[in-house]
């Protein structure tokens, strides 16, 4: 396994093509859900850590909150400057990978979209950004985890699919090896064939509870997706953990 898988496949073309059933309604009905939980004062500052494509930020932007909006890939964070740019939304994007990103700035709000966590390869590294989380809160701020369910995952892993999109093949292999769920994805288009991998370490929801419980956090309130339903191990396909500093 290539250990920083994500520098290169979140800088292609290719990813845009594999996620793109992520629409806005998806991101309208996730800020919803966090607004609707969530006490922040109007124009508040948010963090979006690995904002992609900037569909979050865009539509909190449209609330005039004041966005900081950071990832790792030059390719999505340009997509969502051009994106801020047409609608003339002043968002603050910044290139860096999030375990380097610093600021002076105090957040009323961070979030982290899109099982944006467990890329790295030491539990040390990935809890470090959920200490980034905190440390970059202002007093009495919100952290919105959103996470896969991994109990649901290992019982409704589909470890093959494949999918046609204007000509070209996706085919993803899945498995779950060495607590981690991988994901190899090969995509062929014009006759070339092209092949990236995903790797992320599975927590259950009592992992991360201790983790953010240790670092200072408040656990307020826990969903099993984004319409609202309780979490429920077993049948809820993400964990949505909104945590209070």
């Amino acid at each position: 396994m290539k250990s920083e898988w994500f520098k290169d496949w979140f800088n292609t073309k290719e990813y845009i093509s594999v996620y793109q059933h992520h629409n806005e309604n998806d991101a309208e009905n996730h800020i919803k859900l966090i607004l609707d939980n969530v006490k922040i004062p109007d124009s508040s500052k948010i963090l979006d850590m690995a904002c992609g494509t900037g569909r979050h930020a865009i539509i909190l932007a449209r609330k005039d909150f004041r966005l900081t909006a950071v990832d790792l890939s030059e390719n999505l964070l340009s997509i969502a400057e051009l994106s801020a740019k047409d609608e003339n939304l002043k968002i603050n994007f910044i290139h860096s990978d999030i375990r380097n990103f610093e600021t002076p700035e105090r957040f009323n709000l961070v979030l982290n979209l899109f099982t944006s966590f467990g890329y790295f390869e030491s539990d040390e590294e990935n809890f470090s950004v959920l200490k980034k989380a905190y440390n970059l809160l202002d007093k009495e701020g919100f952290f919105v985890l959103d996470f896969f369910n991994s109990e649901y995952l290992i019982n409704n892993l589909i470890e093959y699919s494949e999918e046609v999109i204007n000509d070209v093949a996706i085919h993803q292999y899945r498995k779950i090896k060495d607590k981690r769920v991988v994901k190899k994805i090969v995509i062929a288009k014009d006759g070339n064939l092209n092949e990236y991998e995903e790797s992320v370490r599975m927590f259950t929801r009592d992992e991360l509870v201790n983790v953010l419980q240790n670092i200072g956090f408040d656990i307020y309130k826990t969903f099993g997706d984004f319409l609202g339903n309780n979490f429920d191990q077993k049948n809820s396909p993400r964990l949505i953990l909104i945590c209070k500093k």
